[in-house]
């Protein structure tokens, strides 16, 4: 039987980009345009490719406490409009009669977290634990509130698991908290 050691740990399942060397190399414009020329048919494919990369990025994560793995489930990339609906989903909206339209008075921060946990989760394991009737009925049998998906989520990870599994959400769909990484580019 594995060590575990770590509350959750995160492991990537999609085969890692080959380091590739940039050129840094100064072009006078006239000479740059040439080089666009020249490689436009691979960034138009490495735009292609962009497009879909999210589709096939998974990462594991791992429920493990006191050396105990408990459970497991992979997460994909969320793009932007994935986070907003989140966000809208979970944010209560008031109207202002000066200024004739509604506007967010809160969000529910807690199921806000939970609903993105849920949203980057791979079909197959959202089925398999957070959209499980059998799981549901457990946990009430248990005496646990489960009205849906989010309440096991929220019962089922303490908090720092969350963040740590949000953390590896954002990381995962482009959001470098590296600020030495983002100084570079």
């Amino acid at each position: 039987m594995a060590d575990f050691k770590k509350s959750v740990s995160l492991m990537s399942n999609a085969a890692e980009a080959a380091e590739t060397e940039i050129d840094n190399t100064e072009y006078t414009e006239e000479e740059a345009k040439s080089v666009i020329k020249a490689n436009e048919e691979t960034f138009i494919q490495g735009l292609i490719d962009a497009v879909g990369f999210g589709n096939t990025e998974t990462q594991r994560i791992e429920i493990v406490r006191g050396g105990r793995l408990f459970f497991a489930f992979r997460i994909h990339p969320l793009n932007a409009d994935d986070y907003n609906r989140c966000r809208e989903k979970h944010t209560k909206y008031v109207r202002n009669k000066q200024l004739g339209m509604k506007l967010p008075e809160n969000t529910d921060s807690t199921k806000y977290r939970s609903e993105i946990i849920y949203q980057a989760t791979v079909k197959e394991d959202r089925e398999k634990l957070w959209d499980n009737k059998t799981i549901w009925e457990a946990l009430r049998d248990r005496d646990v509130q489960i009205m849906g998906p989010l309440d096991v989520i929220e019962y089922s990870l303490l908090a720092g698991e969350k963040d740590r599994v949000l953390d590896a959400i954002d990381s995962l769909s482009g959001f470098d908290t590296n600020l030495e990484e983002v100084a570079k580019n």
